[in-house]
């Protein structure tokens, strides 16, 4: 995991950042008296997050790219946008053709890349639709995709709510189920303790106990069932229970096709492993990581890795086929980044581009963290981002 920067190392809040982060805080003392002195994580994240006008990804502050707080794969370099393409135009191939869905584009870069790339392979989608619940980024989405030639961009078209048609064709999701609101927890000699969140004597927010509610406990029983030892006391981790919804949601509306999700995460066997006894929440501040969600609440990013096994079993249950499972490295190589590295002809460019795959590939970058799974329906593949390696095995 990224390693942690201690609060007193993180860079000051503005007055403008000071004055938001006040009004979410306010927002979220009232949630917490309304519902009698205590919220669960899942709902303190939601409202962090995502609270109308307030939330991080509601409001308007910059959030990737060498101004906001953190900086994702395609935003690094157009090679991970090329390489990914690589990929949709052979899912593309499969299903003769259809559409591209992505949920939430980031600043629109990975879809300006995919489109062009696609063009050069002769591959194009019939549309683009992006699902995107940040106005800030919306925005600058519509900008990025204008820039684009006429033909590439009026392909593209934004949507408020999840398809209601079946699609046919493929879904991308970089970095989506990491920022998916999820529970924490706690082991102690009693029981599974809820970890929420209440407010201390002197007014700030402060992280709570509670024991866990039935539905929360359940889900850690069926995880600490299935893992080869017990869970040592005090163990916290977390526990992510929209992916379930948000994988149904994607089969109910694929009617053939696959799926891409690239996030940082684990098999459930490594992800709940003893000595990760801290779990792996953890937050992003001006390119800073740090583990507090309750300080500079609404102007920093709150994640946390993804369970890939949970992801698994919702895709089963859906009616989805795991069709491969591997690190970012072993995916970019199967799709081909060396070979559009060796392919810039400019020494200074091709020097550049070459710097830019390290970070993509190498184990302490992006390289082994970051995994990238595909579901699928009526698709049969093999899928050439798998050829180097495939790990379903872990899962």
């Amino acid at each position: 995991m990224t390693p942690s920067t201690p609060p007193s190392m993180l860079p000051p809040l503005t007055p403008e950042e000071a004055e938001h982060s006040a009004r979410v805080e306010a927002s979220i003392r009232r949630r917490i008296a309304e519902a009698g002195g205590w919220i669960d994580f899942e709902t303190f994240m939601e409202l962090a997050l995502y609270a109308p006008g307030l939330g991080y990804y509601s409001a308007g502050s910059a959030k990737l790219g060498p101004a906001g707080d953190f900086i994702t794969a395609p935003e690094l370099s157009e090679l991970f946008g090329r390489c990914v393409a690589r990929q949709c135009a052979e899912i593309l191939a499969e299903t003769g053709g259809g559409d591209i869905v992505e949920f939430g584009a980031g600043t629109g870069r990975m879809a300006a890349v995919v489109l062009q790339a696609l063009a050069e392979l002769d591959a194009l989608p019939e549309r683009y639709a992006i699902l995107e619940v940040s106005a800030d980024l919306g925005a600058r989405q519509r900008e990025r995709i204008g820039e684009l030639p006429p033909a590439l961009a009026e392909r593209v078209i934004w949507l408020d709510r999840w398809p209601a048609e079946p699609v046919r064709g493929v879904v991308l999701a970089n970095e989506v189920l990491d920022a998916l609101a999820c529970q924490r927890f706690v082991s102690r000699p009693g029981g599974i303790q809820a970890l929420g969140v209440g407010v201390a004597p002197e007014g700030h927010l402060v992280a709570l106990e509670r024991p866990a509610e039935l539905r929360l406990a359940a889900a850690c029983e069926a995880i600490l069932s299935g893992l080869p030892r017990p869970l040592p006391e005090g163990y916290r981790s977390e526990l992510c229970l929209r992916v379930e919804p948000w994988v149904r949601g994607v089969a109910d509306f694929l009617e053939r096709g696959a799926v891409l999700i690239l996030d940082y995460g684990l098999p459930r066997s490594h992800y709940y492993h003893p000595d990760r006894g801290e779990g792996t929440l953890r937050c992003h501040f001006k390119h800073r990581a740090h583990d507090d969600p309750l300080a500079r609440v609404g102007v920093q990013d709150i994640t946390a890795w993804v369970d890939f096994t949970r992801v698994a079993e919702a895709a089963d249950a859906a009616g989805l086929e795991v069709l491969g499972f591997a690190t970012q490295a072993a995916f970019l190589l199967g799709t081909g980044i060396e070979a559009l590295v060796a392919r810039v002809g400019d020494p200074a460019a091709r020097a550049r581009a070459a710097s830019e795959a390290r970070q993509l590939l190498l184990p302490g970058e992006m390289g082994e963290a970051f995994k990238v799974m595909a579901l699928g329906r009526e698709c049969s593949g093999p899928l050439r981002g798998y050829a180097h390696q495939d790990l379903r095995v872990s899962l």
